[in-house]
């Protein structure tokens, strides 16, 4: 007996369960094993399972607009008009590495059906309901994600996980060529999985998204494996701006190295063997592919979209036509499975499923104080950092010691050698880290003794070097990538920001993304290069929740510190900002020509059984009986700031220097014992006055109490100019001991 409708169905559900009432009836008495179509694998019976993930998108759709309206819910955007990518689940495995967009439901529902006892309707309402105890996400936000179902949680809007995806796909890649299950070093996917990507027509036109492509057809052009299928789920808006007729296909078509094929989400049949096609060429091939899927959206954008205000009824009803679940429907009608009043009987039986299963969940508990919210942000387990770090001593020997100590460069080549050699997951790579060593010589030789496969050059795209450690990352490797000089980071900063940052946050830590970058920057170089090569900005990195930023200024820090952020990475899943100063790479001299003052030895300053610095630790550097000055600076600060003290130490001024070297965590607390205790201080900030690393070495004396005497010495609001322009606009020596002069009279 056929369903009733019930009487608070809203006019956004009557078109789907109208279309289905008039369905052309079949000829009754279908076989469900028999395939849909000649030569297709899509038979009946699982297209039938299919329409359930479909019917169960829609109406969490609707369920979420319910929620919201009663204030219950916090989530509308949704996948209505999309749910044909539930055939492109169906056509790959449930272990195959997963990156949606936030129209996937159909996809995740699918993909969800794979895994026997997993409700991902449930799922998603606790996402939509923020609940504390939402599986992935935790109540922080609403992300398609699961462990479960392998896949990873997204919360771009712009395309921002599709460089995550390449680097997904090339650690599949490395795991291919590799051969051997007894050599492999990364074991979060199987060696023939194939990582896929979900995105929408609008963030083709994101530079992510170009650069993601490019670096796909970059890698297939080389013949290196990359097992990666993009999947544009195209409906032709972006929001309320319409993608040109034809551009979305012309853009794709035209892409190097990279298969391309289209199919429409009204066809499933055809959807289904053109998903299932590329699967097994991108499987077998190990090249990425990209499938054009046609939908349609539903609904505007989310819940307070009034589509019609910028959309003709013409184009609205159009779009009602092509709506991919009366195209399951019509394909089991049509093959004698089901008739049209039994559609209507599922769909509004998918409708009582979900709102009955939302209306148990009201009252669902969420996050109650910020520590709950933070949590995932940033895991310390010091204890396991310095057993890893010990580890390391234990797998290298500790190596022999130059007798005459290490530059910068040389420590820290010295220590990437030692991580390369201890842990087979490393890898290092940037631009021109390979062959040449680096720019300035820091990864020099490197290549030779840990292989092309470890230590290699990547294209010139920052946003590509930090998508291939992302995505290594989060497959189990260990990530140290370059980039070359801090102005080029902020090219890229939202993969860090939207990216690193937030994967253990999102997913409750669940799936980490532990990595090392090294970012050659500062200013002080004699003149070379204006501010592409010169700059102070550091801004942008210091205020993304749960990154680490050290900046060490010695051989001997920098050796103890990258081991450190090395074995955070693998023992919380730290992401780390590892600040080298260019200007002290090669220094050896400290006050005169020849004295070797800034040489280090080998080793860190404890041996290596300590073998690091702990985060958020910082150091006196220099002291004199009776300071009357405490110094606070770091990196090229520091060299300066020795230079001033030894200067004002002959005028009978006392200084005792404090190297921060962390600048997240800073350890402010420890500086403001120092303030405390000699009375006087003067902060050396080689950053901008506006929005400089002193600023918050400042605010924070100040807000812990400190009420003594405090200055600040920062580079002016410019920047970074070409030639001796540089010493105009940058802190010198002579600011650092007219500071001191002055304070030391009050």
């Amino acid at each position: 007996m056929p369903m009733t409708r019930p009487d608070d169905l809203v006019d956004a559900e009557l078109p789907l369960l109208d279309a289905l009432a008039g369905l052309d009836a079949g000829s009754g008495g279908g076989d469900p094993d028999r395939p849909l179509a000649p030569g297709s694998d899509l038979t009946g019976r699982r297209l039938d399972v299919l329409l359930d993930a479909q019917l169960a998108s829609r109406n969490l759709d609707h369920a979420a607009r319910w929620l919201r309206g009663r204030g219950l819910g916090f989530y509308t955007i949704g996948s209505s008009g999309h749910e044909g990518n539930a055939l492109v689940a169906a056509a790959l495995r449930p272990d195959d590495p997963a990156l949606l967009h936030y129209r996937s439901g159909g996809f995740y529902l699918a993909r969800s059906q794979q895994v026997p006892g997993h409700d991902g309707v449930d799922d998603i309402l606790r996402g939509l309901l923020a609940a504390a105890d939402e599986p992935i996400a935790g109540g922080r936000h609403k992300v398609f994600g699961h462990h479960d179902l392998a896949v990873i949680p997204q919360t771009s809007t712009i395309a921002s996980h599709l460089p995550r995806a390449v680097g997904v796909a090339y650690a599949i890649g490395r795991e291919r060529r590799d051969g051997s299950p007894a050599g492999r070093v990364s074991h979060e996917w199987e060696a023939d999985a194939v990582a896929v990507c979900t995105f929408g027509d609008a963030s083709l036109n994101h530079s992510t998204t170009q650069g993601a492509l490019n670096a796909a057809g970059y890698f297939s052009h080389r013949g290196s494996p990359l097992p990666l299928l993009f999947v544009c789920e195209d409906n032709g808006l972006g929001i309320s701006v319409p993608s040109p007729d034809g551009w979305v296909g012309a853009s794709l078509r035209s892409r190097a190295g990279l298969r391309y094929e289209f199919a429409d989400s009204c066809d499933p049949v055809a959807l289904f063997d053109t998903a299932e096609d590329l699967a097994d060429y991108v499987r077998s091939t190990g090249r990425p592919a990209v499938l054009h899927m046609r939908c349609v959206r539903f609904g505007g954008h989310a819940g307070t979209d009034v589509e019609s205000s910028y959309r003709s009824a013409t184009e609205i009803r159009a779009d009602l036509a092509a709506d991919p679940i009366v195209a399951t429907a019509r394909a089991l009608v049509g093959a004698g499975l089901a008739s049209a009043g039994e559609m209507v009987d599922r769909a509004l039986a998918s409708r009582a499923v979900v709102r009955a299963h939302a209306e148990s969940l009201v009252g669902v508990e969420r996050l109650s104080s910020a520590a709950e919210v933070m949590a995932p942000l940033a895991p310390r387990r010091p204890d396991a950092v310095r057993a890893r770090v010990a580890s390391l001593a234990v797998a290298t020997g500790g190596g022999a010691a130059p007798a005459d100590g290490l530059t910068l460069a040389e420590s820290i080549n010295r220590t990437l050698g030692e991580l390369l050699a201890a842990d087979r997951g490393t890898l290092v790579f940037g631009e021109d880290v390979g062959v040449k060593g680096g720019v300035y010589g820091v990864t020099r030789g490197l290549q030779r003794v840990a292989g092309p496969d470890r230590v290699f050059d990547t294209l010139l795209d920052e946003q590509t070097i930090l998508g291939l450690a992302l995505g290594a990352a989060v497959s189990g490797l260990l990530p140290i990538p370059e980039i070359q000089y801090l102005a080029y980071v902020h090219n890229a900063i939202d993969q860090l920001r939207g990216e690193a940052a937030t994967l253990s946050f999102f997913s409750r830590g669940q799936y980490t993304n532990g990595m090392v970058v090294r970012i050659a920057g500062y200013a002080y170089q004699k003149g070379f290069g204006g501010h592409f090569h010169n700059d102070n900005s550091l801004g942008g990195l210091r205020d993304l929740p749960g990154v680490v930023v050290a900046s060490p200024a010695t051989g001997a820090d920098a050796s103890a510190m990258l081991r450190t952020c090395a074995a955070a990475a693998r023992a919380d899943g730290t992401v780390s900002v590892f600040l080298e100063p260019i200007a002290l790479y090669h220094t050896r001299d400290l006050h005169a020509a020849g004295d070797s003052g800034w040489i280090s030895p080998p080793t860190a300053p404890d041996g290596w059984e300590s073998g690091h610095v702990a985060i958020g630790a910082g150091r006196v550097a220099r002291d004199a009986p009776g300071a009357e000055v405490l110094i606070v600076t770091w990196a090229n600060g520091l060299h300066l700031s020795l230079r001033a003290a030894e200067r004002l130490q002959r005028e009978g001024i006392g200084c005792r220097v404090y190297d921060l070297r962390w600048l997240v965590p800073m350890p402010i607390d420890d500086v403001l014992a120092h303030a405390d205790a000699v009375g006087r201080v003067v902060v050396v900030d080689e950053t901008r006055h506006q929005g400089g690393v002193g600023e918050a070495i400042v605010s924070g004396l100040v807000e812990r109490g400190y009420r003594g005497p405090l200055t600040r010495v920062a580079a002016h609001d410019s920047f970074v100019p070409l030639g001796d322009a540089a010493n105009l606009v940058l802190v010198s020596e002579d600011d650092i001991a007219d500071a001191v002069r002055r304070i030391s009279r009050s």
